[in-house]
């Protein structure tokens, strides 16, 4: 008989899997969902070619039965051949979010998303798998906080453009093979997300703040301090995701926190929880453009009952905990609150 995966605090029936597939699983999120899904006696290939995920964030599950590490790029030639499987899941997390976390290689983020994404949907259909494509919330200069990546005005060859045309790639390969191949295949656009196992070398909120207060630097807030970021707990991220791939939905699902504090108040509570004499120092910067985008998640409150529970000042507790014993690399340039992708690798 194969298990049932059962996820979170929800008693309700899960669909039973048996082994699945994780690209980008050496990734902060990758590393949680492979750990939640052999903890819920299901088999993992976890595929990461360590650009940016690293080899240790799965070490503690080397041995374990039923895992296997298979270092590829998800977008090299003959890789969806080389992953025999069979899957009955497939989490498609391969790819950064944002340029900041591949900044000079726009070639590489362009192939990720377009021939990486084919190659997993590739596997998903082979083997009559449930499809499940991470993606980034769409934001594009002069729009308002949330809108759909659907629109004419994104510049497709601007800083940016790269990563933001691999994402609107990635979301239409997904839906046209939804609609004209009936593929079991679905999109959860994540939202800024922390926890345990994060990255705190390539700035953004929360994890600049909790790298320069940890090191003893001043803590840097950009501009006033009032943008608000919704933070979503890993927890609370990972259970959301496995609800959404235990479903059928098509269309995309947005994951992200219901509290949205203010950078500043993300500032001070870190330096609470660190101990921290370094100074809050305000600085010129991006704190004041556009305001960060917001998830609109009702729709995986009322089809999937998913609730975020870990509230944002209690996350961030555990949070430092978790770095006091296992410190980050503290990052050697200024930091910015620019959203970095984290969830992607």
């Amino acid at each position: 008989m194969m298990p049932t995966a059962a996820f979170g605090p929800r008693a309700e029936a899960r669909p039973s899997w048996s082994r699945a597939l994780v690209t980008g699983g050496a990734g902060f999120l990758g590393s949680h969902l492979c750990t939640r899904l052999l903890d819920s006696g299901v088999e993992v290939d976890c595929l990461d070619d360590l650009s940016t995920g690293r080899a240790e964030k799965v070490a503690h599950l080397a041995g374990r039965p039923g895992f296997r590490f298979l270092e590829w790029d998800v977008s090299a030639p003959g890789c969806a051949d080389a992953l025999t499987g069979p899957y009955d899941l497939v989490l498609h997390l391969a790819g950064p979010a944002a340029p900041a976390a591949w900044p000079d290689r726009p070639v590489e983020i362009l192939d990720t998303g377009s021939l990486g994404t084919r190659a997993a949907l590739a596997v998903a259909e082979r083997d009559g798998a449930r499809f499940l494509l991470a993606s980034s919330p769409p934001v594009f200069p002069g729009r308002p906080p949330y809108e759909s990546p659907q629109g004419s005005d994104a510049d497709p060859v601007g800083p940016h453009g790269a990563c933001a045309e691999a994402v609107r790639f990635a979301e239409a390969l997904v839906a046209a093979h939804a609609g004209a191949h009936g593929s079991n295949a679905g999109i959860v656009r994540l939202f800024t997300g922390y926890g345990p196992g994060m990255r705190t070398d390539r700035g953004g909120v929360p994890a600049a703040f909790l790298a320069q207060a940890l090191a003893g630097r001043p803590v840097t807030v950009a501009g006033d301090g009032s943008r608000r970021y919704p933070l979503c707990y890993v927890d609370d991220m990972v259970d959301g995701v496995l609800l959404i791939a235990a479903g059928r939905s098509v269309r995309p699902v947005d994951l992200g926190g219901d509290e949205a504090p203010t950078v500043v108040e993300i500032a001070r509570r870190v330096i609470e929880l660190t101990g921290s004499d370094a100074p809050l120092v305000f600085v010129d910067g991006a704190g004041d453009g556009p305001a960060e985008p917001r998830p609109v998640t009702g729709f995986a409150r009322e089809i999937f009952g998913w609730l975020p529970v870990v509230t944002w000042r209690d996350g961030l507790e555990r949070t430092v905990v978790s770095l006091r014993n296992r410190p980050d690399p503290v990052p050697a340039t200024p930091v910015t609150t620019e959203r970095t992708g984290e969830w992607w690798a």
